[in-house]
């Protein structure tokens, strides 16, 4: 499979140089067509590990809209496994883009309650999936967040051509925050979480690092991070006129349509933060567009 090198776009902007300070967009959604933003990355390991214990099937788990689900079964279609999504909630007909799209690319769409959705989708209900689909499973994780996704992820910045003082990029699981921050050296690291009362995410970025640094027999390093939880905008998935009108004026300037889920927040987050004067002078501001944009809730006029 040929990927693209992540296109790198620096945003101008009359609040960035009043305040003398560079900002630069990394754009992992031009990496691949159905692969593109952070999936590749969070994927990739955990296929190896898939194939390596020789298992022919991911079961994974998501919302109707998940960037993740969509990934999956673009990935097990891409490299030859059955693919098995598990959404949470009931069928909604006709199905949404993602699923759509996961059905066509041959993944088994089951749907589960709410309620059995929480239990269910943690890994110690392995077993319990492999009964009821009577496949020779690889669970994986909500989001895929594990610690190969954290050894993809500490990749991200492998092919950025500057030296950024701050990576900010959005964050649900926290499994993309914790690769980044493995693989960073000298750059402070802000997670924009894109779920209200997102703090948790702290915690779980944490434990996912030792488990990561555990797992290999790493010598654990400092952790240079910090969450803005202020830009969730209600909550996951939530939006309201400001984002929207943010979005807007974006893609006017840029021609970029941005997923309104995660990364739409993460730049708005990062523009605030600039007029409160929260970077210092002369330094370098990479925000990482972690995803595609696939929610048709806000239509963009073609250029």
């Amino acid at each position: 499979m040929t990927l693209n090198s992540p296109e790198l776009l620096q945003l101008k902007e009359n609040i960035f140089e009043e305040n003398n300070i560079e900002v630069f967009l990394y754009r992992l959604e031009t990496i691949h067509e159905n692969l593109g933003g952070n999936k590749y990355f969070k994927l990739k390991y955990n296929l190896e590990e898939a194939k390596k214990q020789q298992k022919n099937t991911i079961l994974t788990f998501g919302g109707a809209y998940s960037n993740h689900i969509f990934a999956t079964a673009s990935a097990g279609n891409i490299f030859g496994f059955k693919t098995i999504g598990i959404i949470r909630g009931e069928e909604t007909l006709p199905l949404n883009p993602t699923l759509t799209h996961a059905k066509e690319q041959g993944m088994n769409i089951v749907y589960c309650d709410r309620t059995s959705f929480k239990t269910l989708k943690l890994p110690s209900s392995s077993e319990y999936w492999q009964q009821k689909m009577g496949e020779n499973i690889y669970l994986l994780p909500e989001g895929g967040a594990n610690i190969w996704a954290v050894k993809g992820c500490a990749e991200i910045m492998n092919h950025c051509s500057i030296k950024p003082d701050f990576v900010c990029l959005p964050c649900g699981t926290g499994g993309t925050l914790a690769g980044v921050i493995v693989g960073n050296n000298d750059a402070k690291i802000i997670g924009f979480p894109v779920l209200k009362g997102g703090d948790f995410i702290e915690n779980d970025c944490i434990s996912l690092i030792k488990d990561y640094f555990s797992y290999f027999d790493i010598a654990q390093k400092k952790t240079n991070f910090e969450l803005q939880t202020n830009y969730h905008f209600g909550g996951y998935a939530k939006t309201n006129v400001i984002l929207k009108t943010f979005m807007t004026q974006f893609y006017e300037k840029y021609n970029i349509v941005l997923d309104e889920v995660y990364t739409a927040k993460c730049i708005f987050g990062v523009y605030d933060l600039a007029t409160k004067k929260y970077f210092p002078p002369k330094t370098k501001i990479l925000i990482i567009n972690t995803q595609r944009n696939l929610l048709p809730v806000y239509q963009f006029p073609k250029k």
